[in-house]
């Protein structure tokens, strides 16, 4: 990994009204971006409306399908509301995925991050998995950064207190 940034959220969004209020929510960077998608998806399991609201704010011109709104439902299926926590730092199975506060989100790149023009490609690491997952971002005329795709919903180890080989 070349180089790392830290993103923080003092308090995650449950409204789409919170998360216009948040100083990220400027998108001048592919960072931002990509910490505004984590908290966006974390809204999910009690304003399921407000997270698709937002996940359009971030994508831009490019509103979600009725395709994507059903992949994201599926990931959250069966109580995986912890998927999207575990990116956040001091998230782990043991913990339940319970992040330390303030929020914290260390956006990683790589040598490949900037090598097509206009887009990022940025890596996030869950608690609960091995590697960390990518998630693009597209420059526009407008200088925001928008999800252009992210691949942050993949299973992750179950928390513990749900793991019954734990």
């Amino acid at each position: 990994m070349n180089q790392s940034k830290r993103i923080i959220f003092h308090a995650l969004p449950t409204t789409t009204a919170e998360f216009l209020a948040l100083p990220q929510a400027a998108m001048a960077t592919p960072h931002d971006t990509a910490a505004l998608t984590v908290a966006a998806l974390c809204a999910f399991e009690k304003n399921r409306e407000a997270t698709y609201e937002m996940l359009n704010i971030l994508r831009g011109p490019r509103p979600l399908s009725e395709y994507e709104k059903q992949f994201i439902r599926d990931r959250f299926m069966d109580g995986k509301g912890y998927i999207p926590r575990s990116y956040f730092a001091g998230a782990t199975p043991a913990n339940d995925y319970t992040p330390a506060r303030p929020y914290t989100i260390e956006v990683l790149e790589n040598v490949y991050s900037f090598s097509n023009e206009g887009f990022a490609k940025l890596l996030l690491q869950s608690g609960g998995a091995d590697s960390p997952r990518q998630i693009e971002l597209r420059l526009a005329k407008d200088g925001k950064w928008y999800l252009w795709e992210q691949y942050l919903l993949s299973g992750i180890r179950m928390p513990e207190s749900s793991n019954p080989w734990a």
